[in-house]
């Protein structure tokens, strides 16, 4: 049952089919295609705010993007000062109400976006006077209030705390960290203690200090002419202050000497995050920019790439493997990632390693960077003439000191490359030899495998602290299958009031992308149950099982379940403890940690259930999963808020992971009342 629910609710999200493309001819090359692209004009005021301006009159709409070339800075104990400063600029002035600014913006049909490094908007040129008006009153004379602040907190605290379990999340932030350290604005991260620090004055003090013209550009790109733009622009920002822009010093990271992993353990993960790194320092005007940008994309830019072709069509252990490498004006980084089911992290890791070192030691096929170049250039031409790709490439040139001619010889220079060139670059930018391999996992299902790979193994917390290597903690000898289920039936009530609950009906509403989505679940004490899914008054699945046969409806098309899904079942009851306890079937497969509290873990085949050391309740239940031929993996649901109700303790939450968390919460409980023979035909 709890298998058909992960596939109704992961069929809502993903609702849209691929279609087949056929692969196995390679497209002819055609003649090189000409570009054209809008070079700008540009002026400066006395402020120091640079501005360029490219006329382009085919559409009746202008563009325009305010960027701050400030240093990234280290933000320390206030961390998300930053993030909230951004988020309460345009909010209103301190003339105009936030609501009068935004009817204002809605009036000419216009969008703006505001942040303390980034402006940027569009309207129809006939508004655009008004439009930039407006932006620039936002940007210079923002509204900061108490109140606002407060509501931006919350959201952001609530944002932090829907990653708090995310094995992604914390594999990206430990890996952050580990590479740059956490007095680098690239190594540091928000935390609830960081974000409840920032205060008002903060705020002000950021905005005042960060918020500067000096290195700002203002780029215009659209239907209107340059000497209006200069008009404009100066009778918006000629009031925007003189000050210098302020100065951040960091230690910037180095690479190892040698490989190592670097090692999370997330006891709720069902699969392992990976990811191969090191440091880059890689500029666009560097001679091998272009044949890095390539070696990147043979190596993991697409689902021909090497990584992809190994872990996903090869093996079958991830839904995708890529990279990442770039060029800009600050170290960045190299990175080789994919999430893989925790019995092949090892074998990933060591593939993983064997591809980069691929592209470093043998010259790709010509037609890996035939395909490659044809990425690029595509791209590029579909690109190069949208307001936003202007603007970008106007910025680049100023601020990464391109030669001004970078854009219109970009084609040239990609077809230029050759295949030497490629290996060349690679053997530079990226490195098997000295790499860093971050993996969030669970430790007690990959650690053993890691460990005889040979590389040396460091452990850290989900901060990117150090801790000691995960011990599997030992089970008391007094502790049975038995004894956990007693424990949990005393906990929420006692075996004489559970078995007075003949029947048990339970409305829970949960948010899927925006949507609401109502699950009503019927059970009884003789094994009968059913489930129905609504979403916008629709039904989008109904399972029922009458306690020997069932069926499932998804978007109206019945399945009879299956023996698996009725092996499922085994212990379908209000309370299936009561059941469980007589069962010879169940094994005591350990302690897990769960939630960060210590658990039991009871398994009989597929399904596996959690029990709180402590209090004894229920804390998790998973079922194996079938991700392709011969290979699974554990979806877990998780149990908390325990509320009495008729002498019972019942959870008032439940929390799936179908790719994205939903997190179901009880609004209405019926106790022998509700249910009848008909729920369960």
């Amino acid at each position: 049952m709890k298998r058909i629910i992960y596939i109704a609710l992961a069929f809502v999200l993903t609702s849209s089919l691929q279609a087949q493309v056929d692969r196995s001819v390679q497209p002819k090359p055609g003649p090189a295609p000409v570009v054209n692209i809008g070079k700008p004009q540009e002026f400066e005021l006395p402020n120091g705010l640079k501005v360029l301006v490219v006329e382009n009159h085919k559409l009746p709409r202008v563009t325009f993007t305010l960027a701050l070339d400030n240093k990234p800075n280290v933000e320390g104990d206030i961390k998300g000062v930053d993030d909230l400063t951004s988020s309460m600029m345009g909010n209103g002035t301190s003339a105009i109400s936030k609501d009068d600014f935004n009817e204002q913006l809605d009036f000419y049909g216009s969008s703006v976006r505001f942040s303390v490094n980034n402006i940027g908007g569009s309207s129809l040129s006939k508004y655009f006077p008004q439009t930039l008006s407006l932006a620039a009153k936002g940007a210079l004379d923002p509204l900061f209030t108490q109140e606002e602040l407060d509501s931006e907190r919350a959201k952001l605290l609530d944002a932090l705390k829907a990653d708090e379990k995310s094995t992604k999340a914390i594999a990206n932030r430990v890996r952050s960290v580990l590479i740059y350290g956490k007095n680098h604005p690239s190594g540091e991260y928000l935390s609830e203690e960081s974000i409840n620090k920032v205060t008002l004055d903060n705020i002000k003090s950021y905005y005042k200090t960060y918020f500067v013209p000096e290195k700002a550009y203002l780029v215009i790109v659209g239907d209107i002419t340059f000497a209006d733009a200069k008009k404009l622009v100066t009778e918006s920002f000629s009031s925007w202050a003189k000050a210098p822009s302020p100065v951040s010093q960091y230690t910037e990271p180095v690479n190892l000497v040698k490989t190592e992993i670097d090692f999370v353990d997330v006891p709720n993960a069902v699969q392992s995050e990976i990811s191969v790194n090191n440091v880059v320092n890689l500029k666009m005007t560097d001679p091998d920019y272009f044949a890095a940008m390539l070696a990147n994309y043979i190596l993991g830019g697409s689902s021909d790439s090497y990584l992809f072709m190994n872990l996903r069509e090869g093996h079958g252990w991830t839904y995708g493997s890529y990279s990442n490498l770039s060029g800009g004006k600050y170290t960045s980084d190299f990175r080789a990632y994919a999430a893989v089911r925790n019995a092949v992290t090892d074998s990933a890791v060591v593939e993983m390693l064997n591809e980069v070192k691929r592209i470093r030691t043998e010259v790709p096929t010509e037609d890996a960077l035939r395909l490659a170049k044809a990425k690029f250039i595509g791209s590029f031409v579909m690109n190069a003439e949208k307001p936003q790709t202007i603007a970008s490439f106007a910025l680049r040139e100023k601020t990464q000191s391109l030669p001004a001619d970078f854009y219109e010889n970009y084609i040239k220079n990609i077809e230029a490359v050759t295949l030497e060139q490629v290996q060349a670059a690679a053997r530079k930018h990226v490195t098997n030899e000295a790499a860093r391999i971050v993996i969030a996992g669970k430790a007690s299902d990959v650690l053993p495998g890691l460990e005889k790979i040979g590389l040396p193994i460091n452990y850290f917390d989900k901060y990117g602290n150090p801790v000691e290597k995960p011990q599997a903690k030992e089970v008391s000898a007094d502790v049975s299958v038995k004894s956990i289920l007693e424990k949990y039936i005393k906990a929420i009530g006692g075996e004489v009031v559970l078995k007075e609950i003949k029947s048990l009906m339970v409305t829970s509403k949960a948010q899927i992308q925006g949507q609401e989505l109502t699950l009503v679940k019927k059970e009884t004490a003789d094994g009968k149950s059913s489930q129905n899914i609504t979403m916008m008054g629709m039904t989008v699945l109904k399972s029922v099982y009458d306690g020997k046969t069932g069926y499932a409806e998804i978007q109206g098309q019945r399945k009879d379940m299956t023996e698996d899904d009725l092996a499922e079942l085994k212990y379908s009851a209000v309370f299936p403890e009561l059941l469980m306890t007589n069962s010879n079937s169940i094994q005591l497969a350990g302690i897990e940690s769960i939630n960060n509290s210590d658990a039991y873990k009871l398994v009989d085949g597929d399904i596996s259930f959690y029990y709180d050391v402590n209090t004894g309740l229920k804390v998790a239940e998973a079922v194996k999963k079938e991700v392709s031929e011969g290979q699974s993996i554990d979806q877990i649901g998780y149990y908390s808020d325990y509320r009495e109700i008729s002498g019972v303790k019942i959870p008032y939450k439940s929390t799936l992971n179908v790719g994205v968390e939903v997190e179901l919460n009880v609004v209405d409980i019926k106790i022998n009342e509700g249910v009848s023979d008909a729920d369960f035909q």
